[in-house]
């Protein structure tokens, strides 16, 4: 059976390259499965949750906007932040998430900066309480 080749890319660094039978990754609009054989495909990336699962092993990341990108048997994740599951902290995302909830925010802007960052805590918070199952 073919094989994924997944790699995860963040601006400092490359968070991950991996060999993966399936890749999850969530869009800014949905979720997509990736498996072998995938047309080709481009992808906005959401804030949430990535899964790559090789064999038996299954590992869960928080990822933060970017692309995804499909070809071949690659697919290419350029993201702002990848953040695997056992290093999220779990308090500091719900701090995150209570602060920006009790932020004014008087202007468009001000709602939407604040609407993002109660996304981004309640979407860390989904990627590591699943991972603990």
């Amino acid at each position: 059976m073919a094989e994924l080749q997944c790699i995860v890319v963040t601006p400092e660094q490359t968070v991950r390259e991996t060999l993966a039978d399936f890749v999850t990754v969530t869009l800014f609009d949905g979720e997509i499965g990736i498996g072998p054989g995938h047309t080709p495909f481009i992808g906005r990336l959401g804030c949430g949750e990535m899964r790559i699962r090789h064999g038996n092993e299954s590992e869960r990341f928080y990822v933060e906007g970017g692309f995804v990108e499909v070809v071949g048997n690659v697919v290419s994740l350029l993201t702002n932040r990848a953040i695997p599951a056992d290093k999220i902290d779990e308090k500091a995302a719900y701090q995150q998430m209570e602060t920006a909830r009790n932020q004014a925010a008087h202007t468009p802007e001000l709602m939407a900066a604040r609407e993002q960052a109660v996304a981004q805590g309640r979407a860390q918070l989904r990627v590591v309480r699943r991972a603990i199952g």
